[in-house]
């Protein structure tokens, strides 16, 4: 039997419907964002100033784009782990959050005197950031691999690196409630770096552990 035959055969097979996969998704990022939830609690918390800061539109910018980030990686790993699955489309929404991000960047670049912007990407957290944002993702990559293994992608590496993002998204969105840097200049620079690592590591999770 060939690749093609194979997977044809693993998408008609009874005993893996698309249904209970989905489901299982959608009780996977259940239990993803409790991990997150818990163990943001315990090592963060929200910041002292949460009820000021919910009335800034800097803040608030924050939880769309991670958000935005994380509901367009579910979508797309949910649809690369079941094999013939339609999954371009939703790899074209994973542009939406980045796109925004620029979008907020480039307002910034013209809010700002340009004398601010250095100090202003740095800003006062980066290196908390490069260490709590996979901290809290860490956990809900583990379940999404687990999914993944359960599941029959066709590309492992890449499969895993999407759930990196979903798990980067899920965790940049908690530790956005804590972190006093609002800027999208230092969102675009410390956050990504910070979510490319959960990518990085989900690709290396796949290939080792989501291989048929």
């Amino acid at each position: 039997m060939d690749t093609s035959e194979l997977i044809k055969a693993l998408a008609s097979d009874p005993q893996r419907p698309a249904r209970p996969i989905s489901t299982l998704w959608l009780f996977a990022a259940g239990v993803s964002i409790a991990i997150a939830a818990i163990v943001f609690l315990t090592v963060l918390g929200l910041r002292s100033d949460i009820v000021a800061a919910l009335e800034t539109p800097r803040f608030l910018f924050k939880f769309l784009v991670t958000g935005t980030l994380a509901v367009s990686a579910f979508n797309c790993v949910s649809a690369l782990s079941r094999p013939g699955e339609s999954w371009r489309n939703e790899v074209l929404c994973l542009a939406i959050a980045p796109v925004l991000l620029a979008m907020a960047v480039v307002v910034e670049l013209f809010a700002l005197p340009s004398d601010l912007w250095t100090a202003t990407t740095i800003g006062r957290n980066s290196v908390v950031c490069l260490t709590y944002i996979p901290f809290i993702g860490l956990g809900p990559l583990a379940v999404f691999l687990w999914v993944l293994r359960y599941s029959a992608p066709t590309n492992p590496a890449f499969a895993g690196s999407v759930a990196g993002l979903l798990a980067g998204g899920i965790a940049a969105a908690f530790y956005a409630a804590q972190c006093t840097d609002d800027s999208p200049l230092f969102v675009a620079m410390w956050y990504t770096i910070a979510i490319t690592i959960l990518a990085i590591l989900g690709a290396v999770g796949g290939r080792r552990f989501a291989r048929w």
